[in-house]
Formats: C-alpha cells, structure tokens, sequence
C-alpha cells in the first residue's frame, strides 16, 4: 500500500490561537454604569412593591385624588391604615438594608483584600453574579406573590457574595491600579461620572416604566443588566492585578490587612491622614445620602407641591452635578492643585444646600440645583488621595474598607435625615439641609489644613536641604 503523500510544510505549522470575540478591555466604567443602572432601578420598585403589596393585604388603596402629600387635604396622613402601612414599609426596608449591610461588612473586607493576590475579576465577577439572583428571587416573590420575607433572603445571599458595595470597591481599585498618579483624580471622577448618568437614568425611566407595564418586566432589567455586568468582567475585561498569586479566600489575614492600613506603626504620617480623609469623606458622603434622601420629600410638600414631572426633573437636575463636577474637576485641574478643586467643590455644595433649604419658589429650588454643578467635585479628590497613600498592594483592602464606610453613610444618613426633618417641619422645612451645610464645614477644614500642613512641611525640608551645604 502506497504511503500518503506529505504534507506540504505551511500546513504543518499549529494553527493560531482562536481570537478572543470581546478584545480585553482596561476600563471598569462600563462594568459600574451596569451595576448601577441594576441597583438604582432596584432600589426604588422594591420600595413602591412593598408598599403596594402589604397596602393591598391590609385593604389599604391609597388616598383619592392625585395631589401631593403635604399639599391637599391632610386627613390622609391621620389615617390609621396609612400609617400602619407606611411602618410596615419602613420596618421591611430597615430590615433589608441592615442585613445587606451587616453581611456585605464581611464579605467586602474579605474579597478586597484577596483580590490584591488574585486579581480583581474575580471580586467583579462574584457580586455581580450575586445582584442577579438577588433580582431573580425578587422576580420569583412577584410572580408566584411569595412572602415579602423572601426580599431579605435574597439580600442576604446577594451581601454573602459582596452585593454592590464590592463592585465600587473593585472598580475604584481596578482604576488606581491602571492609572498614574497625576491621572488618577480624573480617572475616579469619570467613574463617578458613570454613577450619575446611570442613577440618572434609572430614576427617569423606572418610574415611567413601572407606570406603563408594572414591576416584573423592570425588574427583568435588573436581572439582565447585572448579568450583563458578570459577563463583562468574566469576558471582556482584563485583569488589572500585575503579579497576581494564589491566596486562601476564607482567612483572618485578609481582615488584618484591613486593620493594618490604619494602625501599621512604621507609617504614622499615612496612618494620620489616612483616617483624617476618612473622616472628611464619611462626613462628605453622609450628607450626599441624606440630602438625597429628602429632596422628593421636600418637594412633595407645601409649598413647593411639585407634580411628578417636576420630581423627575429635579431628580435629573441632581444627577447632573456628577457630570458638570467632572468638567469643571477637568478645567479647574489646569490652573488648581487637587486639594483647591475640592474645596471649591465644597463651596459650591454648602452654597446649593443652603439655598435649597430656603427655597419656597420652583425657580429658587432650581437655582439651588444649579449652584450644586461642582458638589460632585470633592469625592473624587479624597478618594484619589487616599489611594496614594498606599501601596500597589493594598488597593483592594484600601478601597473595600470605602466601600464599608459608604454603606455606614448610607445607615446614618436614613437615620439623622429622615428623623431631623419631621423634628423640624415646626419652625423650617429645609433645616436638614442647613444642618448638611453646616455639617460640611467640618471636611472642608480637614482638607485645607491637611494642604497648608503639607505644604509647609515641605517648604521646611525645602530650607534645610538649601542650609545644609553651608553648615557643613
């Protein structure tokens, strides 16, 4: 039998590698824009199903007519079913927010610190993953109309695998690992940018939709958009992490590097201002949180009384201050050191809060919201500074110890707001945005002396290097 002929030599060289469909891509904003369309669409149904919900087992429809709360007749908010409702609410929300907390205080401070050996993919992956079966069991209670219980089970299950929180912390480490120093403000504030476009979006449209089509093909969103975001980091996202090594998930080692970032003794100067911006950015954020919290609120009563086109309008307005923050953080940036831009954007947040609490006409509270345009301004600045006070390896423990302050901010701000502003409804309807005023005055202190503090440490070292080749 005749041999086979050979085969000519190009066709026995190893075929190329398959290409990737997805190019590996350097940047986490599309991953935070998805995971935060997910949540912002989440939040606010989950809120108006629960109120729909128990109002409907306990024979509670609603008010008649359509005005406002605060601007009608006020016999509705005497009524005993109502306000029976409204504590059922409230006590579900308390819950699942507590025990999202509590969980994800675990589990952030766990995933951080491990994704500095293995890499941050996998702390991108998990939580979003996570936030889609949050959303599937939430599908699950409406379609088959289980026990409003079941919100907390899957909040849970969404906290055990780092829930939303270990997506900001990821994201915001993924950027200090793929930008310099002198980039790194503007790279954080682009993707704070995304929060804003993204809430933007979802507090338009959610409501809109909710109206037209109900709750379940929203929430067939959230299902998607968090599974969209898990694809991304699984597929198309490349791994930031340069030196990335194997590492034991469940041990008390990756907590320590969270505690050593501010007790290590050698560093006393980075340990100092490490918990000094922490402080400005706990005080900075709780009064984003709650200010937030009760524009709509304070909207809704007298005398504004606005209708829900002027809420969604407002709410726009509020959203859009991340992306005029993150132009004039860019403009400012060309003439101004860092530290400054802050504290005009701190400036720009006192001023708007302030006219804000005094508005009484729909053009004043609009102004107020147009003064707001650099309020966005200050948060990037911390972050980015907190950053450059640690090492490369330490990114991940550094921002998932943020991201668990953040969610403290978020519990404190529901708890001082929401419980200042009917304490002071008396004597002034906007006090709680004068207290966030006042409040703000404190992390603008900390900055400008943490600045003035550097700068004449340097100008001290400057002077005794130019002294001492005389004194030798």
């Amino acid at each position: 039998m005749a041999a086979p002929p050979p085969v000519p030599e190009q066709q026995q060289q190893p075929l190329p590698p398959p290409r990737r469909r997805c190019p590996p891509l350097l940047a986490a904003e599309p991953l935070l824009f998805l995971a935060t369309l997910s949540l912002g669409l989440q939040g606010p149904l989950a809120t108006q199903y629960l109120w729909d919900r128990l109002g409907a087992e306990r024979g509670y429809s609603g008010p008649n007519g359509s005005s406002p709360a605060g601007c009608g007749n006020g016999s509705t908010h005497d009524d005993p079913l109502r306000q029976e409702v409204e504590a059922l609410v409230s006590h579900w929300n308390l819950c699942i927010n507590l025990g999202g907390f509590f969980v994800g205080l675990f589990s952030v401070t766990l995933f951080g610190p491990w994704s500095d050996s293995v890499g941050r993919r996998p702390a991108l992956i998990l939580p979003a993953v996570g936030m889609a079966v949050q959303a599937a069991i939430y599908l699950l209670v409406m379609y088959r109309q289980l026990h409003v219980a079941y919100f907390l089970l899957g909040r849970i299950l969404s906290g055990l695998m780092g829930d939303y929180n270990l997506i900001l912390a990821s994201c915001f480490a993924y950027v200090a690992d793929t930008s310099d120093r002198r980039e790194r403000t503007f790279r954080v504030a682009i993707l704070e940018a995304c929060l804003g476009i993204a809430g933007m979006l979802a507090s338009i449209g959610g409501g809109q939709w909710r109206k037209a089509q109900g709750y379940i093909n929203p929430f067939w969103l959230v299902l998607a958009t968090s599974l969209a975001a898990a694809l991304y980091a699984a597929f198309c996202l490349q791994e930031s992490v340069k030196q990335q090594k194997p590492a034991k998930l469940f041990t008390l080692s990756h907590y320590k590097a969270v505690y050593r970032l501010y007790v290590a003794p050698e560093r006393l100067s980075s340990r100092r201002k490490l918990a000094l911006y922490s402080l400005a950015f706990f005080l900075l954020v709780t009064v984003h949180f709650g200010s937030r919290d009760l524009f709509v609120l304070y909207e809704l009563g007298s005398p504004l009384c606005w209708s829900a086109d002027l809420i969604g309008y407002g709410s726009a307005a509020s959203y859009l201050a991340y992306l005029s923050s993150l132009g004039g953080l860019r403009l400012l940036q060309l003439c101004l050191q860092d530290t400054w831009v802050a504290e005009i954007g701190l400036i720009s947040n006192i001023s708007g809060l302030v006219v804000i609490s005094l508005a009484t006409t729909t053009p004043l509270m609009f102004t107020g919201y147009g003064i707001l345009f650099l309020s966005m301004a200050a948060t990037p600045v911390i972050r980015a500074k907190l950053s450059k006070l640690v090492s490369e390896m330490e990114q991940g423990a550094l921002f998932a110890s943020i991201a668990c302050v953040e969610g403290l901010c978020s519990l404190v701000a529901t708890g001082v707001f929401n419980s200042l502003y009917p304490a002071s409804l008396h004597f002034m309807r906007g006090f709680p945005f004068l207290f966030g005023a006042i409040i703000l005055l404190i992390p603008a202190a900390i900055i400008g002396w943490m600045e003035i503090w550097d700068s004449n440490r340097d100008y001290s070292h400057f002077s005794d290097a130019s002294l001492s080749p005389a004194d030798d």
